[in-house]
């Protein structure tokens, strides 16, 4: 761009030189027009305004590409290691990791019939505490509860009040609950009752909750749909809707980027798509309807988390084929691009099954499910070009 500025600029040089020339070699014929030097100054004016405002959006996007947050691993950490598949995390209002593990159950082959009822309901609710908060410094245990309450957790997510919101795919539901409350004040689904229609889910996977209050669900497993609530759990869309191109393949994970879209990992099509939670359509950079965002690359593979920053957006593979490594990526979705990878420095994911950031942008977690750990990373200012390999980072 800044060479195309120069050039024009270098063309108007030429043709002034030639205008210039011509009026001495014409004097007194009167054919160049009166105000010609004006409209030389007021294209030259106009392309110092170019220059200018080029210079000016440079300068933002260098200081924008420099204070671009990288995860890095924090070596001193070590979560939990005596606990079950660790398929959720949060990050509660004071800071502190929240994660939401199995216990003793895991989900395998014979854990649903081919109506998606869940076989081992006589077994009853997992008796260990599944929800754990962890001191964000060290790492240890703080506190523990969700006793007696879940057969098979799946999705965690905190939201703006400090309510807890899970997703049970046993169950088929999605609780809330409110701060230091033990009880749910709001379920939606039936229990052990899957299904498709407003009332029912069907393996539920993910639930966020928007600034604005409306609870999203990725319904999940096998209804591969996006269920959008008000706050008092009122349908309000349905992602996709009959008819629409637009097809999900096992929605895992979701986030709520800055501008109010919810941006879904859309696992078995091995991509990050984000669309408005009115519409399910995506935004131009007009700000008018358009297709979904999509975000997808040969080496991204079955994405099962993403997690959001402002209007950046973080998310996380896992096991795909030999070909493509599991690892994390960084992805701008106004542009569709992704511009960052990131992986462990003391080891390697292996099964990653979710991730969150901090609510001040500092930290961000990785769970899975074999082994059962947490990873934490911290977010650093770090520089980087559209160009540059940072798949080491």
């Amino acid at each position: 761009m800044n060479i195309i500025l120069q050039n024009l600029r270098a063309l108007f040089s030429v043709l002034i030189l030639v205008s210039t020339y011509t009026s001495c070699r014409i004097v007194n014929t009167n054919r160049q027009p009166e105000d010609f030097p004006n409209v030389v100054d007021e294209l030259l004016n106009l392309l110092d305004e170019k220059e200018a405002k080029f210079n000016e959006e440079n300068q933002e996007q260098q200081q924008h590409q420099e204070q671009e947050l990288y995860p890095v691993e924090n070596i001193r950490w070590q979560g939990p290691r005596n606990v079950g598949q660790i398929v959720g995390v949060a990050v509660d209002l004071f800071g502190n990791p929240v994660i939401f593990h199995r216990g003793d159950r895991t989900w395998n082959f014979e854990s649903f019939d081919e109506m998606f009822e869940f076989r081992e309901a006589f077994r009853g609710p997992i008796n260990q505490d599944t929800i754990l908060t962890l001191n964000p410094h060290s790492g240890v245990v703080e506190s523990s509860w969700g006793a007696d309450m879940f057969y098979l957790p799946h999705g965690l997510h905190i939201d703006a009040q400090g309510n807890f919101w899970m997703t049970d795919v046993a169950l088929h539901q999605v609780f809330k609950f409110e701060p230091g409350a033990m009880k749910p004040s709001l379920i939606l689904g039936e229990a052990f009752i899957s299904g498709n229609d407003d009332e029912h889910f069907c393996q539920p996977t993910s639930v966020a909750v928007a600034r604005s209050g409306e609870i999203v669900v990725a319904d999940g497993y096998c209804n591969s749909r996006i269920m959008v609530f008000d706050p008092s759990g009122n349908v309000l869309n349905r992602i996709p809707q009959p008819g629409e191109f637009v097809a999900l393949r096992v929605p895992h994970g979701l986030a709520i980027i800055e501008r109010g879209d919810v941006c879904v990992a859309d696992r078995e099509n091995m991509r990050v798509i984000c669309m408005s939670l009115r519409t399910g359509l995506g935004m131009d950079s007009d700000d008018k309807p358009g297709p979904p965002l999509t975000l997808q690359q040969p080496d991204l593979g079955r994405v099962f988390a993403v997690a959001a920053h402002g209007n950046t957006i973080y998310a996380v593979n896992g096991p795909t084929s030999p070909m493509i490594p599991v690892r994390g990526f960084t992805m701008n979705p106004k542009t569709e691009t992704i511009f960052g990878h990131w992986a462990p420095t003391t080891g390697s994911f292996t099964q990653p099954h979710a991730m969150t950031i901090s609510p001040n942008g500092t930290e961000l977690y990785v769970t899975e499910i074999g082994p059962n750990r947490i990873w934490k990373f911290d977010l650093v200012v770090r520089y980087t070009s559209e160009n540059e390999d940072d798949s080491n980072l």
